[in-house]
């Protein structure tokens, strides 16, 4: 079946959409409010409807997929290389019509279910955000009275009280209480934060793809649930290989004349997730008792940090291979190329 393809630039207000009539040939460039957006596609015929990953994608994709239409989800530096010129929401449509037409890799469409563990792992990293930014305030404003206490948030509990008690002959009563109050909200962001880990890990037990990658070592509470929200359909990339080159895991490539040199890690696809990755791979270097023969040998050939991006990469693709296949985590597991 030959689906028209239509390029839609997502806005809070109006909605821009571009395409091709297959019957006449005219091009249409074409506004339409938010509230009649939904009601133009009930009423066209299946096409293939490209849009930018961006804020609010993830909602018109599901509610576009269920009234029988293909969605092509696509990250915003793609559809940005084919904008020419002037930049307005009519070019932007264009500039995204021309792009659904290209192969590339999609981004996921995500189930509410797996779009809310994401959310959480937002707030989590927001909160903690806020704890940092919360400390640093804090031990900056009692450096500006000669207070100096250590980087760590048990140095900075275990002196902050005899330094209130040393202040407040000092400085007025109003700035203690306050220094006070942004040390008491740092209990207040302990406990928000562990109450999010909390929620993430009863769906973690509840969910059969979380508790299967969970045993691979390097993968926690964390890794797990981001890996299973972010991957939505395992079956949407063709290797583990694939999923690890999404995730930015494997080196960018410069080359001209036939000669090619293999860079750093491109660091492109999911940036929260390869972190993750990353810091597991690095608990595996450094505290797995028998990380195995291939860690082994990898550390004798390569600098810690290049086998640790290593090891981060052989994690993406046995995840990848533990949720395609429906598979447990073998140890010992040894794959075989298919004759």
């Amino acid at each position: 079946m030959n689906y028209t393809t239509v390029g839609v630039d997502i806005a809070k207000s109006v909605m821009q959409l571009h395409w091709v009539d297959p019957d006449t040939g005219e091009i249409v460039n074409k506004a339409i409010k938010r509230a009649a957006f939904l009601e133009h596609f009930a009423n066209r015929a299946p096409c293939l409807v490209g849009m930018e990953a961006c804020g609010g994608a993830q909602h018109w994709a599901r509610r576009l997929i269920e009234m029988g239409h293909q969605v092509k989800l696509m990250p915003a530096k793609f559809a940005k290389a084919f904008n020419i010129r002037n930049k307005n929401d009519a070019a932007d449509a264009r500039a995204i019509w021309m792009a659904t037409q290209m192969p590339s890799k999609a981004v996921a469409v995500k189930t509410e279910a797996q779009q809310a563990v994401l959310a959480l792992h937002r707030i989590r990293q927001q909160k903690l955000k806020f704890r940092t930014m919360q400390m640093n305030s804090l031990r900056g404003l009692l450096t500006e009275y000669g207070e100096v206490m250590g980087k760590s948030r048990a140095a900075l509990d275990k002196a902050i009280p005899g330094v209130l008690e040393k202040l407040a002959g000092r400085l007025p009563g109003m700035l203690i209480e306050s220094l006070r109050e942004q040390w008491n909200d740092l209990e207040n962001l302990d406990r928000q934060i562990a109450d999010i880990e909390r929620r993430l890990q009863t769906w973690l037990k509840d969910d059969r793809a979380c508790k299967a990658i969970a045993a691979i070592p390097g993968v926690g509470l964390l890794t797990a649930t981001a890996a299973v929200a972010t991957m939505g359909d395992p079956k949407s990339f063709a290797t583990g290989r694939e999923f690890a080159a999404w995730l930015g895991l494997v080196p960018k490539q410069v080359g001209t004349g036939g000669k090619v040199v293999l860079l750093g890690i491109s660091k492109r696809g999911d940036t929260y997730l390869r972190t993750l990755l990353i810091h597991g791979a690095r608990s595996v270097l450094s505290h797995a008792k028998d990380p195995g023969p291939w860690v082994a040998q990898l550390v004798k050939r390569r600098p810690s940090n290049v086998a640790i991006v290593a090891i981060a990469n052989k994690m993406a693709r046995t995840i990848w291979a533990v949720l395609a296949h429906g598979n447990p985590y073998e140890k010992g597991y040894v794959s075989v190329r298919p004759a």
